[in-house]
């Protein structure tokens, strides 16, 4: 009796083994596929925030005086009667090996 209830004993830890390391359905497994939801959640809230930023510009760029504004500042354009002066302080620029 003994000798059938240590095969059995020894049965159920070598299917719990199985079923933990082996299996496809495995512990380790869902694991690793949870690890991936919450990275994939993570990335999808940063991207609704970057969609939300985006769909806020592209509103604010329905303006023609914002357009104006942003190509101004962003690629230094001008009116051709204007001048631009860009005005660099030192601890916006960085220093050179020459400079120090």
């Amino acid at each position: 009796m003994k000798r059938l209830g240590a095969t059995y004993v020894i049965i159920l830890v070598l299917f719990i083994i199985w079923m933990f390391f082996f299996d496809t359905n495995s512990f380790l497994i869902h694991k690793e596929l949870n690890d991936d939801i919450k990275a994939l959640e993570e990335n999808k809230e940063f991207y609704q925030e970057e969609i939300k930023q985006d769909k806020s510009f592209i509103e604010k760029m329905q303006d023609s005086n914002e357009i104006e504004k942003f190509a101004r500042e962003k690629y230094f354009l001008k009116k051709p009667n204007e001048d631009i002066y860009l005005i660099e302080h030192e601890d916006s620029v960085k220093k050179t090996k020459k400079d120090e």
